[in-house]
């Protein structure tokens, strides 16, 4: 568990809350549901017209990671490339296929197959990259969501501010009404920069973190089962994939 990430998100906001009652304001001061519905109802509809839904769900199932990262141990993919790479050489590629069997990742479960089939190192290295390009891609736009709603959100919290300050326009003959409209403006300021600079934007850094890890143990992945095609030696494959880890 990150648990940096839940510490971060929680400190973020405890210290406007605890900023606003030292100033001598209250919780309820900050709770406006009309400012609520401003904000986060205008960024989600942005956001919704901006991305597809393949693109909205994953994004979604990614928010998980910031405090569950996922588990990739790079050291133990090497020693599983090595093992891989000495049964060649012992067995020739063919042994490698009960391997095929075993292997629950996708990705490297294909390039097994690959190099099972015989086929060049060059055709391996080419399949493997059109699969990591499309990693790469999908990882990156689920992390572009949560950016473009902290790109979103402090414009949506000015309209909001707007619409807040056309009320009061409104209702400059009834001073009782007034402050209902100035509160809405204050408030939606405060969601939108607030929530853009507090969650939306580190929570968009933080996956771009997770994205890079995951195609960094793909493309260690990609080198070690490439190198295995050209007949390279074990231990050369351990020495070069030993990179990937500094």
């Amino acid at each position: 568990m990150d648990i940096l990430s839940v510490i971060g998100v929680f400190l973020g906001f405890i210290a406007v809350v605890g900023g606003n009652f030292l100033e001598g304001g209250q919780l309820a001061s900050l709770v406006n549901f009309p400012a609520l519905l401003i904000v986060f109802g205008g960024t989600l509809g942005a956001t919704f017209l901006h991305f597809s839904p393949h693109i909205i769900l994953k994004s979604i199932k990614n928010l998980l990671l910031i405090v569950r990262p996922r588990k990739l141990t790079l050291d133990k993919q090497i020693g599983k490339v090595v093992r891989w790479s000495a049964l060649a050489r012992k067995e020739g590629l063919l042994g490698l296929e009960v391997i095929v069997d075993k292997e629950t990742d996708p990705f490297a479960k294909k390039g097994l197959q690959l190099l099972v089939d015989g086929n060049e190192p060059e055709v391996i290295r080419d399949c493997l990259e059109v699969e990591l390009n499309t990693i790469e891609h999908i990882e990156m736009q689920a992390a572009k969501v949560y950016e473009a709603m902290g790109g979103y959100s402090p414009t949506i919290g000015i309209i909001g501010a707007v619409v807040g300050l056309i009320q009061v326009m409104q209702n400059l003959a009834n001073p009782e009404l007034l402050g209902a409209g100035i509160a809405t403006a204050f408030v939606a300021t405060i969601y939108g920069v607030g929530f853009a600079n507090l969650f939306f934007l580190p929570v968009a850094n933080k996956l771009k973190l997770q994205a890079y890890a995951l195609l960094q143990s793909k493309e260690l992945m990609l080198e070690g089962i490439t190198a295995i095609a050209e007949g390279e030696n074990p231990r050369n494959i351990e020495l070069k994939l030993s990179g990937y880890i500094s």
